[in-house]
């Protein structure tokens, strides 16, 4: 397993870190805790010692569940990383107790990476105001968190005051080769090395999109190694980046789990030809696409039930195969119309929620517009 080391914290992770956001799930929607242990278990076993989960993952089951996963292994073995829910922070109140029912939550007595989480400018400044940085250090000087960073999702501007804000030990960026000028995006990258702050992506995949090209664009690294996958590639271009400490990687299935292992078992660096194509291909793909929804699901549950995540996936494939075959299956299945657009009542309750800043209910009537148009 590939490891990266943390010069300012004095502490080695794998590469690869096991990200607990869309653990696989049984019939009710629940956590398959047969399925997502055999994974945990086999990730620590193959090498990962990263995992991050976060308050909501899993309608608040997944710290939990993670928590038990790695009680039975050496604590000094691992690195357990959780966040705090800033948006459901009103007062210091709330984010002492949230950060105590973590802690009971995860059977854990500390926790290595803690990040205050989903955080812009206005965000920060309410945490700072409210007292809760000066909180997180006070529980970080009691040995209660052990590094105290922060995760981030809106413009470069926010980033940079952020960033300079305060001596972070490390912060949570979305990164791969199609969001370059995205969020913080290459900009922000570069004012991480230059402030010499630790980085850890998520998304590297962008969601699974990069791991399932269509096909004109999945030849074109096909013809460079038909051995490596569209998502290796995208692993390993995040990966060259030597800022970059630990790679999140939200796996659904033991396939996705063992292919990831692979491309970390035995990392190589991109040819040139290699990140020339992964640029071509980055530029088509940012032309196609509808929106930058990666499928957090951060805006859900919708009040009126509208699949929003759902709805976006099917269009921006739509988008990217150009064609309707490709989602009419799902998009005609009788038994999920009322969680259609359609159904959007245009509340606008989503819209604040979304980390990527979409104007949800006017891309859910573009959505439908041009899928309804393609249908016929």
């Amino acid at each position: 397993m590939e490891t990266r080391y943390f010069e300012n914290l004095d502490t080695k992770t794998s590469l690869l870190g096991f990200g607990a956001m869309r653990l696989p799930l049984d019939a009710e929607g629940n956590i398959d805790r047969g399925r997502a242990e055999a994974m945990m278990v086999h990730a620590y076993e193959q090498g990962v010692t990263y995992f991050d989960t976060a308050y909501p993952y899993h309608n608040g089951e997944s710290e939990p569940f993670v928590g038990h996963v790695l009680k039975r292994y050496p604590r000094s073995r691992y690195l357990l990383a959780t966040k705090l829910p800033q948006w459901l922070i009103s007062t210091l109140a709330d984010a002492k107790r949230i950060f105590s029912e973590q802690l009971a939550r995860l059977e854990h007595s500390y926790i290595d990476f803690y990040l205050i989480h989903s955080i812009d400018k206005k965000a920060f400044v309410r945490m700072v105001d409210l007292g809760v940085v000066s909180y997180l250090e006070e529980e970080q000087k009691r040995g209660r968190i052990k590094h105290l960073g922060f995760s981030f999702h809106s413009i470069y501007e926010d980033f940079e005051y952020i960033a300079t804000a305060r001596k972070w030990d490390f912060c949570q960026i979305q990164y791969n080769y199609l969001d370059t000028e995205e969020q913080a995006g290459d900009k922000g990258y570069a004012l991480c090395r230059r402030l010499g702050i630790p980085v850890i992506v998520m998304e590297p995949i962008k969601g699974g999109a990069l791991a399932n090209l269509p096909p004109d664009l999945s030849a074109k690294l096909e013809a460079l190694d038909r051995g490596q996958t569209s998502a290796s590639y995208a692993l390993r271009w995040v990966a060259d980046h030597d800022q970059v400490k630990v790679i999140l990687s939200g796996m659904s299935t033991m396939e996705q789990l063992v292919e990831n292992l692979k491309t970390f078992d035995a990392y190589t660096p991109l040819s040139e030809t290699e990140q020339t194509t992964l640029a071509q291909i980055g530029s088509t793909m940012r032309q196609r696409v509808g929106n930058g929804c990666t499928g957090c699901k951060y805006c859900m549950p919708c009040p009126f039930g509208v699949d929003i995540p759902g709805n976006f996936s099917l269009w921006n494939k739509f988008r990217m195969f150009e064609s309707y075959q490709v989602v009419k299956n799902q998009w005609e299945n009788p038994k999920e119309q009322e969680k259609r657009p359609p159904s959007c009542t245009e509340c606008g309750h989503c819209i604040p929620l979304c980390p990527q800043h979409i104007n949800i209910p006017f891309d859910l009537q573009k959505a439908q517009t041009e899928l309804a148009g393609a249908k016929r």
